[in-house]
């Protein structure tokens, strides 16, 4: 901290990220208009802006976040500053939360009610998700992928928290075993994912009877909430590496590892959902498939 500071604040100094940041996000969303639809005399399926906005994000997260790691090391990140990284964790996680509350409440929605309450029932959509999942549909075997990858994600929360003990007790050593053998389950689990995902594709699982060319209703919210949920994997992965290397290079302590911290909680609130969906959409709703 700055000589003559007499508070426990930090008062960052003046950064450049939050400006490209703000004007990054923005390409980024009018080159996926574009990339889709067309936008600015810039022709369909053209995905430059997109990538270019995409490039600027990615920039902003690698710089800001380095130079708060750099904060981290300098001991700018007192008790009180720490208390609210901790707060903006755990708003951040409840965010996620409630993005998958919101999946779930219209997955049993569409599933078992079959239509709005407000509107009543919606023809279209009953008779969408009169069975469950839709006739022709060839569900996903709850108890042979997924569950060797329930298995993974489970194992995975236990090599965490134990890495996560052993650095608070000054054992470096298993703490690095325990997050390099965490970060191979997220991997393994990512990698059984696209096998699974091939595996539907080119089996065609999802698709009804002859000539049917969509999933619908039900290939839509297997893919949505699956995959987007494979999307957390692969950042949570990213993110426990990030953590590794930090740890090879010297740093966290045992009473200063937030980083380290924000990531286990992130890695469990990924294994809560995956039990979730494991119970939802293989195991109960998936039981049936004809």
């Amino acid at each position: 901290m700055a000589a003559g500071v007499k508070h426990d604040y930090h008062l960052v100094n003046p950064s450049p990220y939050p400006l490209i940041g703000s004007i990054a996000a923005i390409v980024m969303a009018l080159g996926g208009v574009a990339w889709m639809k067309g936008l600015f005399g810039i022709p369909q399926h053209n995905p430059l802006l997109f990538f270019a906005g995409l490039a600027g994000v990615l920039y902003t997260m690698f710089g800001w976040w380095s130079e708060v790691v750099k904060e981290a090391n300098q001991g700018d990140h007192t008790p009180v500053v720490s208390i609210g990284l901790r707060y903006g964790m755990v708003l951040f996680i409840a965010s996620e939360v409630m993005f998958f509350v919101a999946w779930f409440w219209i997955f049993f929605e569409m599933a078992l009610f079959h239509g709005n309450r407000v509107l009543g029932p919606i023809p279209e959509v009953q008779q969408a998700w009169a069975t469950f999942p839709p006739k022709g549909v060839e569900a996903v075997p709850a108890f042979e992928l997924p569950l060797v990858n329930t298995l993974t994600l489970l194992l995975s929360g236990t090599t965490v928290t134990w890495a996560h003990h052993a650095l608070q007790v000054g054992d470096r050593r298993n703490a690095k075993i325990g997050l390099v053998l965490t970060i191979i389950l997220g991997v393994l689990f990512t990698s059984i994912q696209a096998y699974e995902y091939n595996h539907i594709l080119t089996h065609k699982y999802f698709f009804g009877g002859e000539g049917q060319e969509s999933s619908g209703l039900y290939g839509s919210s297997f893919f949505m909430a699956t995959g987007f949920h494979g999307f957390h994997v692969l950042i949570g992965t990213i993110f426990l590496s990030v953590c590794l290397l930090r740890l090879l290079g010297k740093g966290f302590s045992p009473k200063q590892h937030f980083g380290f911290e924000a990531a286990a909680w992130y890695w469990h609130f990924v294994d809560v959902v995956w039990l979730f969906l494991f119970a939802f959409i293989y195991v109960i709703f998936g039981a049936h498939g004809h």
